[in-house]
């Protein structure tokens, strides 16, 4: 037999705290995923092919290329057109909502400008970082074992 919670059940939050806005963790939702922001940044030049924007951007595969469009246009920020043509062409650009995202895709271009490290160097320092920790952690093993030789394999 199923009850009615009491009031006590439910928990009431301090006056002082307060909730994150349901438009802004909608818009992250939509923007914060994968290969999102580099679509939109593609399309801020112009009308873009889908094969152009699977050699724009490296290791996205058709399927979520599809599936982000089609999520954006659903949104109201890409528009796809097709133009009735042998063979049919289709064209993907941005909306007049989707072109709203400019300053906010120069933003992150200028905040990556000036603190995220370029790939190769963001590579060398993560290189870098595992070689200190195997070093580490070589230490810990050489001082628990002793060294392996080739007659105990």
């Amino acid at each position: 037999m199923a009850t009615k919670p009491s009031e006590s059940t439910f928990i009431s939050l301090p006056s002082n705290q307060t909730h994150m806005c349901p438009r802004y963790e909608h818009a992250i939702q939509i923007l914060g995923k994968r290969w999102t922001g580099l679509l939109l940044d593609a399309l801020m030049s112009g009308p873009r092919r889908f094969c152009e924007m699977t050699t724009l951007v490296d290791g996205l595969s058709d399927r979520v290329l599809s599936d982000r469009l089609r999520e954006l246009e659903l949104e109201g920020v890409v528009q796809r057109v097709v133009y009735p043509q042998i063979p049919v062409r289709v064209e993907y650009q941005l909306t007049e909502k989707g072109y709203a995202l400019k300053p906010v895709i120069d933003a992150i271009h200028a905040w990556a400008e000036q603190w995220v490290p370029p790939p190769a160097l963001a590579q060398e320092q993560l290189v870098a970082i595992a070689i200190e920790r195997d070093e580490c952690y070589h230490a810990m093993i050489v001082d628990c074992q002793p060294e392996a030789t080739h007659a105990d394999f």
